[in-house]
Protein backbone atom coordinates (compact mmCIF):
# COMPACT_ATOMS: atom_id res chain seq x y z
CA UNK A 1 0.00 0.00 0.00
CA UNK A 2 2.75 2.40 0.49
CA UNK A 3 4.39 1.99 -2.81
CA UNK A 4 1.12 2.85 -4.06
CA UNK A 5 0.98 6.38 -2.38
CA UNK A 6 4.75 7.00 -3.81
CA UNK A 7 3.90 6.23 -7.61
CA UNK A 8 0.88 7.89 -7.05
CA UNK A 9 2.76 11.13 -5.22
CA UNK A 10 5.38 10.75 -7.90
CA UNK A 11 2.93 10.53 -10.67
CA UNK A 12 1.13 13.24 -9.63
CA UNK A 13 4.20 15.54 -9.67
CA UNK A 14 5.70 13.99 -12.71
CA UNK A 15 4.22 16.32 -15.25
CA UNK A 16 4.68 19.19 -12.88
CA UNK A 17 8.60 18.33 -12.50
CA UNK A 18 8.67 18.00 -16.52
CA UNK A 19 7.40 22.13 -17.08
CA UNK A 20 9.69 23.21 -14.15
CA UNK A 21 12.14 21.67 -16.01
CA UNK A 22 11.07 23.98 -19.32
CA UNK A 23 10.75 27.20 -17.12
CA UNK A 24 13.51 27.19 -15.01
CA UNK A 25 16.50 27.18 -17.81
CA UNK A 26 14.40 29.76 -19.49
CA UNK A 27 14.03 32.04 -16.75
CA UNK A 28 17.84 31.35 -16.23
CA UNK A 29 18.90 32.04 -19.51
CA UNK A 30 16.93 35.08 -19.63
CA UNK A 31 18.43 36.47 -16.52
CA UNK A 32 22.43 35.45 -17.21
CA UNK A 33 21.79 36.27 -20.58
CA UNK A 34 20.09 39.42 -20.71
CA UNK A 35 21.52 40.70 -23.99
CA UNK A 36 19.70 38.56 -26.34
CA UNK A 37 19.39 39.59 -30.07
CA UNK A 38 16.52 38.17 -32.57
CA UNK A 39 14.15 38.55 -29.54
CA UNK A 40 11.27 41.12 -29.89
CA UNK A 41 12.10 43.04 -27.30
CA UNK A 42 16.54 43.21 -26.99
CA UNK A 43 16.20 45.60 -23.76
CA UNK A 44 18.33 43.59 -21.23
CA UNK A 45 15.92 44.94 -18.49
CA UNK A 46 12.85 43.67 -19.82
CA UNK A 47 14.54 40.13 -20.09
CA UNK A 48 15.71 40.19 -16.82
CA UNK A 49 12.63 41.17 -15.45
CA UNK A 50 10.77 38.17 -17.72
CA UNK A 51 13.31 35.28 -16.24
CA UNK A 52 12.65 37.15 -12.57
CA UNK A 53 8.85 36.96 -13.45
CA UNK A 54 9.26 33.40 -14.86
CA UNK A 55 11.42 32.44 -11.36
CA UNK A 56 8.70 33.95 -9.17
CA UNK A 57 5.84 32.24 -11.14
CA UNK A 58 7.68 28.92 -10.84
CA UNK A 59 7.98 28.61 -7.12
CA UNK A 60 4.14 29.99 -6.70
CA UNK A 61 3.35 26.72 -9.63
CA UNK A 62 4.99 24.62 -6.97
CA UNK A 63 3.83 25.45 -3.85
CA UNK A 64 0.43 24.01 -3.00
CA UNK A 65 -1.56 26.95 -1.73
CA UNK A 66 -0.27 28.89 -4.61
CA UNK A 67 -0.63 26.88 -7.55
CA UNK A 68 -3.07 28.44 -9.28
CA UNK A 69 -1.44 31.67 -9.08
CA UNK A 70 1.37 30.24 -10.57
CA UNK A 71 -0.44 28.47 -13.22
CA UNK A 72 -1.88 31.61 -13.95
CA UNK A 73 1.12 33.42 -14.39
CA UNK A 74 2.57 30.80 -16.28
CA UNK A 75 -0.16 30.29 -18.73
CA UNK A 76 0.16 34.17 -19.02
CA UNK A 77 3.58 34.28 -19.95
CA UNK A 78 3.40 31.45 -22.51
CA UNK A 79 0.54 32.96 -24.22
CA UNK A 80 1.92 36.06 -25.25
CA UNK A 81 4.74 34.25 -26.30
CA UNK A 82 2.43 32.26 -28.76
CA UNK A 83 1.13 35.71 -29.98
CA UNK A 84 4.21 36.54 -30.67
CA UNK A 85 5.57 33.80 -32.21
CA UNK A 86 2.37 33.78 -34.35
CA UNK A 87 3.24 37.28 -35.17
CA UNK A 88 6.45 37.23 -36.06
CA UNK A 89 5.58 33.67 -38.49
CA UNK A 90 7.57 31.15 -36.08
CA UNK A 91 5.68 28.15 -35.85
CA UNK A 92 3.59 28.01 -32.45
CA UNK A 93 1.74 25.05 -32.10
CA UNK A 94 4.56 23.55 -29.47
CA UNK A 95 4.06 27.21 -27.03
CA UNK A 96 0.56 25.91 -27.66
CA UNK A 97 0.95 22.66 -26.23
CA UNK A 98 3.28 24.13 -23.29
CA UNK A 99 0.22 25.99 -22.22
CA UNK A 100 -1.94 23.16 -21.89
CA UNK A 101 0.38 20.94 -20.23
CA UNK A 102 0.84 23.77 -17.59
CA UNK A 103 -2.54 24.05 -16.61
CA UNK A 104 -2.89 20.05 -17.09
CA UNK A 105 -0.01 19.52 -14.53
CA UNK A 106 -1.95 21.71 -11.99
CA UNK A 107 -4.95 19.97 -12.97
CA UNK A 108 -3.19 16.93 -11.80
CA UNK A 109 -2.52 18.08 -8.53
CA UNK A 110 -5.29 20.12 -7.68
CA UNK A 111 -8.49 19.05 -9.46
CA UNK A 112 -10.83 20.88 -6.84
CA UNK A 113 -9.36 24.00 -7.86
CA UNK A 114 -11.22 23.50 -11.14
CA UNK A 115 -14.57 22.50 -9.92
CA UNK A 116 -17.40 25.12 -9.38
CA UNK A 117 -18.92 25.01 -6.41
Amino acid sequence: MKTKKILSTLLTWLPSLIIVLFFIPNALDKILNSNQTGKIVSNTAVMIIAGVYLLIAVVLFLYNKTVLIGTTLLAFYMTLIVCIHMYKGKPYEVTILIVMATIFASYIRKPQLFHQK
